[in-house]
């Protein structure tokens, strides 16, 4: 009886030397998985955002946004000169993950909707011009985009709209007033539907007809 007591009396302590085990391996395993997504994000070099959009009605629009630099190739840029059109603006940097996920769609959009009256911007507070032209040449950008070394054009949207996450999209109305924002990875069927609306909107422009 007492070899038989000894041996269960053996067994459990096994099984709650094992469970002790178990548990400290799954509070290290958590533990370093959430300390690896914060050294990826951290290493990636970008504050992600969730791809929430906040929409602004007319009325609650505030005055238009004074954006303007110069791109890569040295080219002034200057949203006011498209004022009575709807304007995509896209801040980015080369080594962020999601702003290069995201490009061909800024592309097809701009492509899609030219005629219809949308004009799309980036704006790169981060990159030399020479890293911005290889990224415009590498996904073929048919759109400028603002080296924003001084943080100027960034300040000026800063100044209007909280602009929280890398990428970020704003879409401005024709009288250039924010309208629309993209915290994170921007969504081709939500920037479709932002812009339809917009374009819809009474106002001087190239046209009101939607892209297909």
């Amino acid at each position: 009886m007492r070899a038989r007591g000894a041996a269960v009396a053996g067994r459990l302590a096994g099984a709650a030397v094992a469970v002790v085990l178990l548990t400290l391996v799954a509070a290290c395993g958590a533990g370093q998985s959430g300390q690896g997504r914060s050294t990826d994000v951290a290493d990636q070099g970008y504050q992600s955002g969730d791809g929430s959009t906040t929409t602004w009605p007319p009325a609650a629009r505030t005055d238009a946004v004074a954006l303007s630099g110069t791109d890569a190739d040295g080219q002034g840029v200057d949203v006011a000169d498209w004022r009575g059109d709807v304007v995509l603006v896209n801040t980015w940097y080369a080594a962020c993950p999601p702003c290069r996920a995201e490009a061909p769609t800024l592309v097809a959009l701009a492509d899609d909707y030219a005629a219809a009256g949308l004009h799309v911007v980036g704006v790169n507070g981060t990159d030399t011009a020479g890293t911005v032209a290889a990224f415009v040449r590498q996904f073929a950008l048919p759109y400028p985009t603002i080296v924003d070394t001084d943080g100027s054009a960034t300040a000026a949207l800063q100044g209007i709209v909280p602009l929280n996450a890398v990428p970020t999209t704003v879409l401005l109305d024709r009288q250039g007033r924010v309208a629309a924002r993209v915290l994170g990875l921007l969504d081709d069927s939500t920037a479709r539907a932002l812009i339809d609306d917009l374009l819809a909107e009474p106002g001087a422009g190239a046209s009101t007809e939607p892209a297909p």
